[in-house]
């Protein structure tokens, strides 16, 4: 698999996702609480997740065990764009215990684990980082 200009846009969304979604949990955490910069990097996190999501759609993989070139790693996107839509309609709500769980298992699965997949020797970045 080559990187190809969509390959690019995905990994720098989900990069970018993945180095601002700390911030804006941090910016509700401890004494002092800001609201400001907690919405300002909710949604840049938000926006990036979502790009992330939907760019992956378009990037398909032959080599790996696949469905129509969609592996299972590909199931994490209907999850994501689920748990964005339940963590605002939790917001909606006035649940933010519940906005607030959803948000970070998000961030753990979408990010964390499923950037750790991303490492395996098969798929790009793995091999990329992997090879001599």
């Amino acid at each position: 698999m080559q990187l190809t200009p969509t390959i690019a846009v995905h990994m720098t969304l989900a990069l970018t996702a993945t180095a601002v979604g700390p911030l804006a949990l941090w910016a509700r955490m401890g004494r002092i609480v800001r609201p400001r910069l907690h919405r300002a990097f909710g949604y840049a996190w938000v926006t990036c997740m979502l790009g992330a999501a939907l760019t992956g759609l378009f990037i398909r993989d032959f080599n790996l065990p696949n469905i129509w070139g969609y592996t299972p790693i590909y199931l994490l996107i209907p999850l994501t764009l689920f748990s964005l839509y339940r963590a605002f309609r939790f917001l909606a709500e006035g649940q933010i215990a519940g906005h607030r769980k959803t948000m970070q298992w998000l961030y753990v699965w979408a990010c964390l684990v499923t950037g750790a997949f991303t490492l395996l020797p098969g798929r790009y970045l793995g091999q990329w980082l992997w090879s001599s």
